[in-house]
């Protein structure tokens, strides 16, 4: 994967970006809920002490800079608290409204998209993704060469044995890596590699056409893959809606769940709220992006990835989190039915999703067997995390959202995440 600081362009503003920055500069229309106390939301108040200290014990340790965790229960705020600072080198505290570079925590927005416009009746779930984005078209596959090939030969390709569905990207088993596998140097040629794509001075749709011209790494429906599925999903979007990624997120998504500060690029405004990355190598913590040299405000401004983009701060996706709890509605404002959402947390790989749970859904792991997990976590839970280490779930039969944050690439095994849902199920005592 290439370095995200590999150049930085003057920042350029496209209409639709434009209006993005508009709608989501207005005004609130509603105050933020106070949080509760934690006994009013079955939380103790005491056992939740325990989250505080060892997040505290990590950042004595400087594992971490800062972080902010948000956890509701019933729609209700039991925390929303800062640990630490956004910026160390100036001494900044960490505000509880800063933003955060979610990374794979916007595939759960993308898919939230491709719903409203199933639900819409624009396509279905088994249509093949060639309808929309004919550059799809009669694929094929890498495999291994026969026994005897030269050896410069590292892979050769036979015909996918259907289309990639609508559905096999949602649920990862499209074919589609992040560029890794047999045919890598040819995505490698393509710019096709990795994950990044705020960089760019490109369209997500010009990036997506030269995919759809390479070989898939896995046969359509037949295995699970982590890659380029959802950034295929919001170009997906962008054809079927007509309008850019970034548009159809802010007027459709962001302004009404009033998710004021998510968007793709920071206005420049509000750069200094935007945390620093840092990495912990050898246990030791250094700055790796700052407001002053990041291409999501001095970048391009023009590739918008569905997969990977997105900036917003705990208490805007804690909306976002608290609508798909709800059933796809959130104070008077729906996005989804409950049969839809409910569609997006059941289990659609079968058993060849081995990670964890065993489980995985539309853009998230969904939690079926406890036993098999082997930690604290809620059944029929789900959730997904991200390249800069924050971490959400939700958690239906419990009624709980729980979401950290924090900007940490890479991590060296730190493992703080996984406790972190360990304590906040510990901390529920009714």
């Amino acid at each position: 994967m290439k370095s995200p600081h590999r150049r930085f362009l003057p920042a350029l503003f496209t209409p639709g970006l434009l209006a993005a920055c508009v709608l989501l500069t207005a005004p609130v229309l509603l105050p933020a809920a106070p949080p509760v106390a934690p006994e009013a939301s079955g939380f103790s108040a005491e056992r939740l002490k325990r989250l505080d200290r060892v997040i505290d014990d990590c950042l004595a340790r400087q594992q971490l800079a800062g972080a902010v965790v948000y956890i509701a229960r019933d729609g209700r705020i039991v925390q929303l608290k800062a640990y630490g600072q956004q910026d160390i080198e100036q001494g900044k505290p960490m505000p509880t409204d800063a933003i955060f570079r979610i990374a794979s925590m916007s595939k759960a927005v993308t898919t939230v998209a491709v719903m409203m416009l199933y639900e819409e009746g624009k396509i279905l779930l088994k249509d093949p993704l060639s309808k929309y984005i004919p550059a799809f078209k009669d694929s094929v596959v890498a495999v291994a060469p026969p026994a005897g090939s030269p050896p410069d030969v590292k892979y050769v390709t036979v015909p996918a044995k259907r289309p990639i569905q609508i559905r096999d990207l949602l649920s990862h088993t499209a074919g589609l890596t992040y560029g890794t596998g047999l045919a890598e140097a040819e995505y490698k040629k393509a710019r096709l590699h990795g994950w990044y794509f705020a960089d760019r001075d490109e369209t997500i749709g010009a990036a997506i056409e030269r995919l759809g011209k390479l070989p898939l790494h896995g046969q359509p429906g037949e295995t699970w893959q982590y890659g380029f599925s959802t950034d295929v999903l919001g170009y997906l979007v962008e054809v079927v809606s007509g309008m850019t990624l970034d548009r159809f997120f802010a007027e459709r998504i962001f302004q009404p769940l009033q998710m004021r500060d998510s968007c793709f690029f920071l206005p420049p405004e509000k750069a200094g709220r935007l945390a620093p990355v840092y990495g912990l190598e050898k246990g030791r913590l250094t700055v790796r992006e700052t407001s002053a040299k990041s291409d999501y405000i001095q970048g391009p401004r023009k590739c918008f990835s569905g997969g990977a983009g997105l900036l917003s701060t705990a208490s805007d996706y804690g909306r976002f989190l608290q609508m798909l709890l709800n059933g796809g509605e959130l104070d008077g404002v729906r996005l989804l039915s409950p049969k839809t959402v409910e569609l997006m947390h059941v289990n659609h790989t079968g058993d060849k999703y081995t990670r964890d749970t065993n489980a995985f859904g539309f853009g998230f792991w969904v939690l079926q067997d406890r036993g098999h997990y082997g930690e604290l976590g809620g059944e029929g839970s789900y959730g997904w995390g991200s390249a800069y280490y924050p971490q959400y779930l939700i958690d239906p039969k419990e009624r709980l959202v729980a979401l950290f944050m924090t900007q940490l690439r890479p991590t060296d095994g730190l493992d703080l995440v996984s406790k972190f849902k360990v304590l906040t199920y510990q901390a529920m005592v009714k």
